[in-house]
């Protein structure tokens, strides 16, 4: 299994492209210059099947629609984010005159377990940062979004979010994976549950 970080968007936002043997592809947290997204996977030939979203702000979801436009992918998000992905006062998007409002195509559950072609996925509810908040477990990979960073973790002042959450989140849910598995976030560098550990 492969992941490639493609960096983009005004506040530099990871968007992250896994695909194995088989060319099977998901993309995590498409944000913004779609075009960069879809070159990538055009020189590579990839197939992509689904699109995670961590949450629903803006810098995470700029380039759903031209990309399931593009692909016919399924949009997945956990089912209290559905307001986050609508409104566009709360995934700000109206303060930065972009207006951008989604739907997804599944809306999970907490703990859900799915499958997109050969991944295996779970879901992880990690509310705090916006309610509907949540990581995918791929693995021993965790695409975090803006929940768990590398020394740090998430805003939680923006709409629907949550200090004390975010931080029961972190310790209920995250730090209690295995310390080797490698952790994705949605901005700035990857790192590992054993060392985020240190910070809780």
């Amino acid at each position: 299994m492969e992941v490639k970080r493609i960096i983009v968007g005004i506040v530099r936002t990871n968007c992250y492209i896994v695909y194995n043997d088989k060319k099977e592809t998901l993309i995590i947290d498409p944000a913004d210059q779609a075009d960069r997204i879809i070159q990538f996977i055009s020189e590579n030939e990839l197939k992509p099947m689904a699109i995670l979203l961590t949450h629903g702000h803006f810098d995470h979801i700029g380039a759903v629609t031209k990309l399931k436009e593009e692909y016919g992918a399924k949009v997945y998000a956990h089912k209290d984010e559905k307001d986050v992905l609508n409104i566009q006062d709360i995934n700000l998007s109206s303060k930065f005159y972009m207006n951008i409002s989604i739907d997804a195509d599944m809306y999970l559950e907490d703990g859900t377990e799915f499958n997109v072609g050969d991944f295996s996925i779970r879901l992880i509810h990690t509310p705090g940062h916006t309610k509907g908040s949540c990581c995918y477990l791929i693995d021993d990979m965790l695409f975090s979004g803006d929940t768990l960073f590398n020394a740090t973790h998430g805003r939680t002042d923006f709409p629907t979010g949550s200090e004390s959450r975010i931080i029961r989140s972190i310790k209920e849910k995250l730090l209690v994976l295995d310390g080797n598995t490698h952790v994705f976030p949605g901005h700035d560098a990857d790192t590992t549950i054993e060392e985020e550990k240190r910070y809780y």
